[in-house]
């Protein structure tokens, strides 16, 4: 709900509780108990109206003023003055303003009659002023937790935007490297993986932007990365990826596992040795599963400049705000072997 929402919902809450309190005897009619007169209904009035006098008085000045800054004392003693003043003003208009058409014999009244009087007639305005404290520290908490709320989700969205921005060079980062190695080898496939590389930044730079993306989208787009990653793969490298041929109806923030794949690829391909890259993408029901195996070839810190680990951290972050408690995501050396996993229920 936005601050204009909430300050028209206010206004409404208070229009109506007060139209309730001074509509409510013109309802309460009775063979007995029959309408109103007009001067009755006049006298009525003036209860409310002192009630709403105190209540706003310390809505708008006195809680601000003095209760917010902590200056309690001074604030009862306001208070004080002002019920005072609100007591007095309508036995005046009582008496002297509207008098009762039927008039009661004078009478003198006993001390603490008088007092026990003024007494319950103090109790009713400390009460609306209380109602007025309550209601007015509600309101602020809720606008400072509407407005805390707001801001950590602008925080978030930043946040978010950043991390999205970060996963683009490095994806390029990546990807350029392996176009360079394969010029080495085979200038004519790197020509073409120049282009399919295009194709595959048309999606990170647009489809990246977005929050949701058809889950077909992401298949095709890992599908296309893998096989230019194949290109230059000798041929002593097995690899191999089970993937859905065709997905209708999930969204799915976009590239969720482009760095597990990277990753598979970097880490567990040898230019000597035999080597193998496991990629599956299972969707069952609500749920998509990303299960990667690979034989493990770390690359040493002062020769990897890739910033793998910009990769895995992002993920994390991204899924610990995207899909709060909704995903599980495993990943480590087992023996000579690298897994990871990634389950994300869609529903």
């Amino acid at each position: 709900m936005t601050a204009r929402q909430t300050k028209y919902t206010g206004l409404l809450i208070h229009t109506l509780v007060w139209a309730v309190v001074i509509f409510m005897p013109l309802f309460r009619t009775s063979p007995d108990r029959p309408m109103m007169t007009g001067p009755e209904y006049l006298r009525f009035l003036l209860v409310p109206l002192s009630f709403m006098a105190v209540f706003y008085v310390n809505y708008f000045v006195l809680i601000d003023r003095f209760l917010v800054r902590r200056r309690v004392g001074v604030f009862i003693f306001a208070n004080f003055i002002l019920i005072s003043v609100a007591i007095l003003a309508v036995h005046v208009m009582f008496r002297y303003v509207l008098p009762s058409d039927f008039p009661h014999p004078p009478r003198i009244r006993p001390f603490m009659d008088r007092l026990l009087f003024v007494g319950r007639n103090a109790s009713m305005y400390i009460l609306v002023a209380g109602a007025s404290v309550a209601v007015r520290m509600t309101a602020g908490w809720y606008r400072a937790e509407s407005a805390r709320k707001d801001l950590e989700h602008r925080r978030s969205e930043a946040e978010l935007q950043n991390l999205r921005q970060q996963l683009n060079p490095h994806f390029l980062f990546n990807t350029l490297n392996n176009i360079y190695s394969l010029i080495q080898i085979d200038p004519v496939k790197a020509q073409s993986s120049v282009h399919d590389l295009s194709h595959l930044l048309r999606y990170v730079l647009y489809g990246g932007n977005r929050d949701m993306v058809p889950l077909q989208d992401e298949v095709n787009f890992l599908q296309e990365y893998i096989a230019l990653m194949r290109i230059r793969l000798p041929r002593h490298v097995e690899v191999s990826v089970r993937m859905p041929s065709a997905v209708s109806g999930q969204m799915i923030a976009p590239l969720l596992f482009i760095s597990l794949v990277e990753n598979a690829f970097k880490h567990g391909v040898s230019s000597d040795q035999p080597s193998f890259v496991h990629i599956s993408l299972d969707v069952e029901g609500n749920r998509v599963i990303c299960r990667i195996a690979n034989s493990f070839f770390p690359k040493a810190k002062a020769s990897d400049r890739s910033g793998s680990g910009i990769g895995l951290a992002n993920l994390s972050r991204r899924l610990e705000m995207i899909y709060p408690g909704k995903y599980q995501f495993r990943y480590g050396q087992e023996g000579n072997e690298y897994r990871s996993e990634l389950i994300i229920d869609l529903g």
